[in-house]
């Protein structure tokens, strides 16, 4: 069991926490292949195919794992039990803020995949203009960090807590840091298309906003947390463009969790993709966040209700 008394907080993975074959045991709850389908039509990929058969290469493809990865969350979102608090709040890391929108009421779970769709094809777009890159550095005191990566041309795109910045930048800087890092640092080249939430994805920003433009966000129904400072947006529109300029702009994963600290949250359901962020929070949040749950698969729900 599952108690509901306590806060609980929903949580959308990002990029990166997809693995081939995800959405198979999904596509056996009723009603799960029809709307896989709906959602293909509006992102222009087959995503049942790409979400049971296809190989890890092809959805490690930006363009289509950040529509892939927003659709197997609002699919699982889809069959939470009732009896979950729908009042609690909600947030997602990078393009999982884009599901975080739809679980809140922000946008409907349609244009929230389409979006996906335009920001990972977009953002695939931009990092083939020159050649950037993105490393994990772990360890280390995380404002000494960043100064140490501002000072070799590189941006803190993502600030994850728990021990681990993601540097972002030229590919020649992020190979430079491999090779010699900072001391008492861990560094570890990330098998991504390129400098996600820094400048250089600046054309990905524009075309997001074009598409952006033409949709009418309505305020969260819960309360929704940014990655920008962590802090709860109370306005829809706010939020979309918030959605809109945080291609450009660092993660702060780190304020996030800390929001959910400031809202009393004692419990966590990571969404599908899961897993990721629930051993952030495991590891930020110990004794704030009693019970850190990722939800993987149909069997998982049991647990919930």
């Amino acid at each position: 069991m599952f108690p509901t008394e306590v806060t609980t907080a929903l949580l959308c993975p990002g990029q990166g926490s997809q693995a081939p074959g995800m959405l198979t045991p999904w596509l056996e709850l009723d009603g799960a292949r029809d709307r896989l389908a709906q959602w293909s039509q509006h992102c222009g990929l087959d995503l049942i195919r790409l979400g049971t058969t296809a190989e890890a290469e092809e959805i490690q493809d930006t363009a289509v794992t950040q529509p892939l990865v927003v659709a197997a969350t609002l699919l699982a979102a889809e069959y939470l039990p009732r009896d979950l608090p729908q009042d609690g709040p909600v947030a997602g890391h990078s393009v999982g803020e884009l599901a975080a929108a739809a679980v809140a009421g922000v946008l409907a779970p349609d244009e929230a995949v389409a979006l996906a769709a335009v920001r990972g094809r977009e953002m695939a777009a931009a990092c083939s203009a020159e050649p950037t890159g993105m490393a994990a550095v772990m360890l280390g005191e995380p404002d000494v960090v960043v100064e140490w990566l501002h000072e070799r041309g590189l941006e803190a795109a993502n600030r994850n807590g728990a021990g681990q910045i993601v540097a972002s930048g030229s590919a020649e800087a992020v190979e430079s840091i491999v090779a010699e890092p900072l001391a008492g640092t861990k560094i570890r080249p990330l098998k991504v298309a390129g400098a996600f939430h820094t400048r250089y994805m600046a054309p990905a920003e524009e075309a997001l906003r074009a598409h952006a433009e033409k949709l009418s966000p309505a305020d969260p129904i819960r309360p929704l947390l940014s990655n920008a400072d962590g802090e709860v947006v109370a306005d829809g529109a706010e939020y979309l463009a918030r959605l809109v300029t945080q291609v450009t702009r660092p993660v702060r994963w780190d304020l996030t969790m800390r929001g959910l600290a400031t809202l009393g949250v004692e419990r966590t359901v990571e969404l599908p993709p899961a897993g990721t962020l629930t051993g952030l929070v495991k590891r930020e949040l110990k004794g704030v966040v009693t019970t850190p749950f990722a939800l993987k698969t149909p069997a998982h729900l049991e647990e919930l209700s």
